[in-house]
């Protein structure tokens, strides 16, 4: 037993990255699809933007402000919950709306859990979803005026699949869609993925079997049909989802087995919700859905230590 090996505490890694260095390579990566997001539908979507940026940092302001606790908008946390945010709504939706998501955003899901890497589920999709309940008009209405491109009609292309109707592949690569302010553009969308996978802020595991699971579970139940699968993935938030938010530190697994059972499990709910489900849409009700089911995924998916535990 002398022999074992001990070791400190945790953490045995350190690193010289800092949240404020990772939040800013999360919002650089953002840029591209922000962009393309003001260019296409014009200066309310830029009104969007900023709101719920905002929105996010004055409430996380005030609240650790009148809780005399330490101030933390400098690490950028909040500034990139209000992009995310911002780019997850429709381009004319009125802007105190958004406003209030941010809001919500931090102090009920963030704050009131303990602040940054406290909260159970990824703030901005939360408070996504409660905007979605509360203002169901408002955030369904995907109609835009049509700046750079011959029209915007208020159909996303994922109800005119629901609908049996059929949409092209290009135009959802370029952007040539409505849909919320962040997700039309696959092109812009991958920019920003690619970027945080070089800088090493996320890993490519989650995304790659989110997106892998949802094109084969639609490939199976969609009839087999190969450009109705590339459709369906290029479609909607998938693509913004996997990059942006499935790999979010707090709500994803650490464990390496837990992260592909995550992924699965991400993909399976996104393709039950599209197939099955009320909205064409179901990638922000399958990645809170998953993060609450991170606790479990990592107790079962812990490894087995190495000494006197092992067995």
């Amino acid at each position: 037993m002398d022999k074992l090996l001990n070791v400190s505490s945790s953490p045995h890694v350190r690193s010289h990255d800092t949240t404020r260095g990772i939040m800013l390579d999360v919002v650089i990566a953002m840029l591209p699809a922000a962009a393309f997001g003001v260019f296409h539908f014009g200066v309310n979507a830029l009104l969007v933007i900023i709101a719920t940026c905002v929105s996010c940092i004055l409430s996380e302001y005030i609240y650790e402000k009148a809780m005399h606790k330490p101030i933390t908008i400098s690490d950028g946390s909040a500034l990139v919950t209000g992009m995310i945010l911002a780019l997850n709504m429709p381009p004319e939706i009125p802007v105190w709306i958004p406003f209030l998501g941010g809001i919500f955003a931090i102090i009920i899901v963030k704050q009131l859990y303990g602040g940054l890497g406290q909260n159970f589920m990824n703030p901005a999709l939360a408070a996504r979803c409660f905007l979605l309940l509360s203002f169901a008009s408002y955030m369904n209405d995907f109609t835009a005026p049509a700046i750079g491109f011959d029209s915007i009609s208020g159909a996303t292309p994922l109800a005119v699949m629901r609908n049996g109707g059929t949409v092209d592949l290009g135009s959802l690569l370029i952007g040539q869609i409505p849909g919320t302010i962040g997700e039309v553009s696959v092109i812009a969308l991958l920019i920003g993925g690619i970027y945080l996978i070089v800088r090493k802020v996320i890993s490519p595991k989650i995304p790659l079997i989110y997106i892998g699971t949802v094109a084969v579970f639609t490939f199976v139940f969609g009839g087999f049909d190969i450009y109705y699968t590339l459709c369906e993935i290029c479609a909607g938030g998938l693509v913004f989802g996997a990059f942006f938010m499935a790999t979010d530190y707090v709500t994803s697994p650490i464990t390496p087995l837990g992260q592909t059972v995550f992924g699965v499990v991400l993909g399976l709910f996104t393709g039950v919700f599209r197939m099955w489900g009320a909205s064409p849409e179901g990638v922000s009700y399958a990645i809170i859905l998953s993060n609450l089911l991170v606790p479990m995924i990592e107790r079962v998916t812990l490894p087995k230590a190495f000494g006197r535990e092992g067995k």
